[in-house]
């Protein structure tokens, strides 16, 4: 901060995990420095310094969120919405397992199996979870599993 660093010693109370809480975003590089900088700036220059290094750290962090928020708002809605759009998928995908909706199956797709159990497991676990990983043999002979009947 190009400032006098005293100016902006407030500031070392600050709890970035919790003000990214606030914020609803993961990572700190989600907020650029520059909207860090200006907030800071802002709410210093309407507080004060004196009554910022009085103030209780949740209330600074309360204070900074709401700043970078005003500063932000095109890129939190941004997330907002993808975070939406990553629920709607998971629900659509996992959801109707859990209250017995109907799974649309083409038969022409179980010809293949052979009536094997097994691979029928996988196919419709990679149909419906969307999991590309193959299944590691060696992970499951080191796991002691319940492998005398299969449940779905």
């Amino acid at each position: 901060m190009a400032e006098n660093d005293n100016d902006f010693s407030w500031t070392i109370k600050l709890d970035w995990l919790n003000i990214l809480n606030l914020l609803k975003l993961e990572r700190i590089k989600q907020i650029s420095e520059f909207k860090k900088e200006r907030a800071i700036k802002r709410v210093t220059k309407i507080y004060g310094i004196k009554a910022l290094l009085d103030f209780e750290p949740e209330r600074l962090d309360t204070l900074v969120a709401n700043e970078l928020k005003e500063l932000m708002k095109k890129e939190l809605a941004l997330n907002a919405k993808e975070q939406e759009r990553l629920e709607k998928e998971i629900r659509s995908r996992v959801i109707p397992f859990k209250k017995g909706g109907i799974i649309r199956i083409d038969p022409r797709d179980l010809k293949d199996f052979n009536g094997d159990p097994e691979k029928m497991l996988k196919y419709f676990y990679k149909k419906f979870l969307g999991d590309d990983d193959e299944d590691n043999d060696d992970e499951r002979d080191k796991q002691k599993e319940d492998n005398t009947g299969y449940y779905i």
